[in-house]
């Protein structure tokens, strides 16, 4: 089974990528999308059997490498942290198939698409079913290669392009740093298997590295420089500027980009390596301050931006930022919660929009929509409730809620209680949490008002052509609803609860509510009623707030949006950090690549060397030229002057 989960949609990729001429692009749908799906069936088959019956193993395929006594194998590697990754990766993968087939129905090269969809799963499955590092990294820069080719998808518009090139590079400085960590730890540790790995890193608490004269903890090192490369892969912040635009890709893609696969890369990786982190306090810390400094950044960049898309994408780089700092503080069973939560009401929320933009011809600014909430009415409400579970809508005390409540609140819960045992920046990763749930909150409902309420405030051809979606794409929807409303109720007592420990079988430490860890009923471990109760009533106020701007006063966000002001323009162009880069390293780096061409290469080597000699040639070439008249008595009379030119020179020197 393990075999069908993670090569089936590899296989499906090169049939529809290869053999489309042959077979043609339905068929190349039927056979990515069939992938997808025993994929997916088989994801939840693993599920069952190797996380809830406990039968963790490890499969070897094959060497992939042997170099004198170093040996890498190709692993499919099966234990919770994994099969929760597998269910959540294949799950919307297949549900963002089939919903493609209408999406893309018009596309001309949609079997490329569907390709280059089959190809991004599979990479992403072999990254979170490897047992080496070297296996993670091929299916890391298989995920960076798939996402280019994806959001880059519409070659021939500009934007797209500039998108897809952004968000390689920017993730080529992550990985840069993750090529550094997996050296490092292969220096300290002499292999790069994650069980020998992680079996020896107590021995090598003190192990010192030096480095151009300067000495560093090993584990801190390794620990900070594989967190470089997941945040570049998770859009933290500093790397987080290629998440926002590669919107510009198909819809679906950001889907599947932003909901299951790509961005929550970055947090497996350190769940993963949970035992180096528990070592280096140092950089958990800084994970922690960059989790939540990202979680309020987006969310206030969320507040001015208006393109549909570009919302939900922040939100989702605010929610990895309660992930990372959830990690940080050594909450990994609540991050990995809060991911598997998340995959579903944000690819509910993005498929969603999808919705909306097909149903209005296209249209992505939320200023030109409005009003629709009658001609698309499954949209809407389907909407409504990835938005509920988004912003953690549930009731204290009573285990009643959303996916979000129940995930998103247990991360302010903990780090509540970890800041005060403590724990290096807890509390402000609380409250900046807590802060930041009333800005999701305020910019959720926002997005529903500006989109489905009030009146249209687009081109009216587009609401009189508005439509709902038909079923291929509204089944995807329904069943992702239903994991945003159960998804956090039903699973939270195996992910952080009293059977979390017997759930997460040492592949994670199971958290301060599982059973055992505290106590045998863990029930004295709880924050006070009011954090409780917090999260949700900043929730109530962010709603309020935005009731009241968007539905009683519909005409003052855009009085505040004309008047311009310094706040407003500094949220609206997202804390001018593309600007900030332009000067500090796409201008910089054009002067000093004009330097080095023009000024080094062209000038100074090509002057002084090639064209150098080939224009002095040329020059005495044309000086010689214009003693040519091509005049047979002026050649003869020259002849004879060098030969009696010669007779003097050999007389002279016979002395005669």
């Amino acid at each position: 089974m393990a075999y069908i989960v993670v090569f089936a949609p590899l296989i499906a990729a090169i049939i529809a990528g290869l053999f489309q001429k042959q077979i043609g692009d339905r068929a190349a749908q039927t056979v990515t999308t069939g992938g997808a799906i025993a994929a997916a069936l088989g994801s939840a088959w693993l599920f069952v059997d190797v996380a809830l019956g406990g039968n963790a193993r490890t499969y070897e395929l094959a060497t992939w490498m042997a170099v004198g006594s170093f040996e890498i194998s190709w692993a499919i590697r099966l234990d919770t942290l994994s099969a929760v990754m597998l269910v959540v990766i294949t799950s919307v993968s297949s549900l963002v198939h089939v919903y493609s087939w209408s999406y893309m129905s018009d596309d001309p090269h949609r079997a490329r698409f569907f390709a280059y969809l089959s190809l991004f799963t599979f990479a992403m499955l072999a990254l979170v079913t490897a047992d080496n590092f070297i296996q993670l990294f091929f299916g890391w820069e298989g995920v960076g290669l798939a996402s280019y080719l994806l959001i880059g998808f519409w070659y021939k518009k500009k934007s797209a392009n500039d998108a897809a090139i952004k968000a390689f590079v920017t993730n080529r400085v992550g990985d840069f740093g993750l090529v550094l960590g997996v050296a490092a730890i292969f220096a300290v540790f002499g292999t790069l298997k994650f069980d020998e790995v992680f079996g020896a890193v107590g021995d090598h608490a003190d192990t010192v590295l030096t480095i151009f004269g300067m000495q560093f903890a090993a584990l801190e090192l390794i620990a900070f420089l594989l967190f470089i490369g997941a945040m570049g892969k998770s859009a933290q912040f500093f790397l987080h500027v290629w998440l926002p635009d590669a919107m510009e890709g198909p819809t679906p893609v950001s889907a599947l980009i932003h909901a299951a696969t790509m961005v929550t890369a970055g947090v497996f990786l350190v769940c993963r390596a949970f035992p180096i982190y528990e070592l280096a306090e140092g950089t958990s810390a800084l994970i922690t301050v960059i989790g939540a400094t990202t979680a309020i950044f987006a969310a206030t960049v969320g507040l001015a931006q208006n393109d549909i898309k570009r919302v939900i994408a922040y939100s989702t780089c605010s929610q990895l930022g309660y992930m990372f700092f959830a990690a940080g503080l050594g909450l990994y069973s609540a991050a990995m919660f809060h991911l598997f939560t998340h995959a579903f009401f944000k690819a509910l929320l993005f498929l969603g929009a999808g919705s909306v933009i097909h149903g209005l011809h296209h249209e992505q600014d939320m200023r030109k929509m409005g009003g629709i909430y009658k001609l698309m009415p499954a949209t809407w409400i389907l909407m409504i409730i990835g938005t509920l579970a988004l912003t953690g809508v549930g009731i204290p005390f009573v285990g009643l809620g959303f996916a979000g409540f129940f995930s998103k609140d247990m991360i302010l819960e903990e780090a509540f209680m970890a800041g005060m045992a403590g724990v290096p920046f807890g509390l402000l990763a609380f409250w900046i949490g807590i802060f930041a749930a009333g800005l999701t909150s305020f910019y959720s409902w926002r997005l529903i008002f500006m989109t489905f309420h009030g009146q249209h405030r687009g081109d009216p051809e587009h609401l009189k052509h508005a439509h709902e979606s038909g079923w291929v794409m509204l089944v995807p929807l329904i069943l992702l609803a239903i994991g945003a409303v159960f998804a956090g109720g039903v699973f939270a007592s195996e992910f952080v609860k009293r059977e979390a420990l017997e759930f997460w079988a040492g592949s994670l430490p199971p958290g301060p509510y599982a059973e055992g860890n505290y106590g045998p009923d863990a029930t004295g471990h709880h924050p006070p009623a009011w954090v409780m109760i917090a999260p949700v009533g900043i929730t109530l106020i962010g709603f309020l707030t935005a009731v009241y701007f968007y539905m009683m006063k519909p005409d003052l966000p855009g009085k505040i949006a004309a008047n311009r002001g310094p706040l407003h323009s500094f949220l609206l162009n997202k804390w001018y950090f593309d600007e900030i880069y332009d000067v500090l390293f796409v201008r910089s780096s054009r002067w000093l690549g004009d330097l080095f061409w023009k000024g080094g290469d062209q000038r100074i080597i090509d002057g002084l060397g090639p064209n150098g000699v080939a224009a002095t040639v040329l020059a005495g070439a044309r000086r010689i030229a214009r003693a040519q008249s091509g005049y047979l008595y002026h050649y003869a009379f020259v002849m004879l002057i060098g030969v009696l030119a010669l007779c003097l020179w050999l007389i002279a020197g016979a002395g005669v």
